[in-house]
């Protein structure tokens, strides 16, 4: 096996129309350079006639750069007709937090960036209520707090979308945000902002959802993340999970076991997100796990 000479590594993504022959000339350009592929997935749709592809790949030679790359890769790009981008894997993204009361996703999101599990920088976190100002003070994170009001809505957007901008935000993670964003901020936030609910939607609206579940004897409990449309949480799905419920469990019991799953789902989303892992096919994603 080979060894390259620096640690450097590169994520490669693209999408097109499907055809024959892509994987082997994008995988023999990668050769010709000495670009030594590490992982590689990819995906032909038969129903919307799209190719995705993702390969991971380090240089053997310390003169690889993204600019030459680029160059000599645009005639290919063109002949394929490539929607396609180069990452630095070693980059971190950076991602604004926006949380209302409830802690359990923001503090999940906090450990496991703290621990190095999610290769990301949190710029921000942005709350509508102080309660969660305590957990960005103890990570040394901005924290802002823009209240929200039916009067103030926009303005409190505006100042919002400005933090997200000066941060210069990669990925916006609604973390039990209970505020519904306008539909003017979520086309501004497209394709880069993630939400997390209960999987029990369109059932049990409104509050207390668990218990809603409860109290209708539900036996699975879940959670959904997805990318935020204005389509209130019909956007294209990222990951979901379910944990089984019985009649032992109390209303309590079922909310403390959705908090773990919402969580640990949101948390995946994230990680598939920042690592390149995600393709938007049409109203669906493909994801190489």
């Amino acid at each position: 096996m080979t060894t390259a000479l620096q640690n450097d590594s590169f994520i490669l993504r693209l999408s097109c129309k499907d055809s024959i022959g892509i994987v082997a000339e994008v995988a023999g350009f990668l050769a010709q350079r000495r670009l030594f592929i590490t992982e590689s997935a990819n995906y032909g749709d038969r129903a919307t006639g799209l190719f995705f592809y993702r390969v991971k790949f380090t240089p053997e030679n310390n003169d690889f750069s993204r600019s030459s790359f680029a160059a000599e890769f645009e005639s290919l790009a063109e002949k394929w007709d490539l929607d396609w981008e180069l990452r630095d894997a070693k980059v971190k993204p950076n991602v604004v937090i926006m949380v209302s009361k409830g802690d359990h996703c923001l503090n999940d999101l906090l450990y496991r960036h703290r621990t190095g599990a999610l290769n990301i920088n949190i710029s921000a976190i942005i709350s509508n209520h102080t309660t969660c100002g305590w957990l960005a003070e103890r990570h040394d994170i901005p924290y802002y707090h823009v209240p929200v009001t039916k009067d103030n809505k926009p303005q409190a957007e505006a100042r919002m979308l400005e933090v997200i901008e000066d941060v210069k935000a990669d990925l916006v993670v609604l973390a039990r945000y209970m505020q519904v964003l306008s539909d003017d901020m979520c086309r501004k936030l497209e394709g880069k902002c993630i939400n997390i609910h209960h999987s029990f939607l369109p059932s049990f609206k409104g509050a207390k959802p668990y218990h809603q579940a409860f109290d209708r004897g539900v036996k699975l409990v879940g959670a959904t993340a997805h990318y935020v449309t204005p389509d209130l949480d019909e956007g294209p799905i990222i990951a979901q999970a379910v944990e089984p419920a019985d009649h032992r469990l109390t209303a309590e019991d079922m909310a403390a076991l959705g908090r773990d799953t919402e969580s640990r789902v949101l948390a995946r989303a994230v990680k598939l997100h920042t690592e390149g892992r995600i393709f938007s096919n049409e109203k669906k994603t493909v994801i190489f796990g």
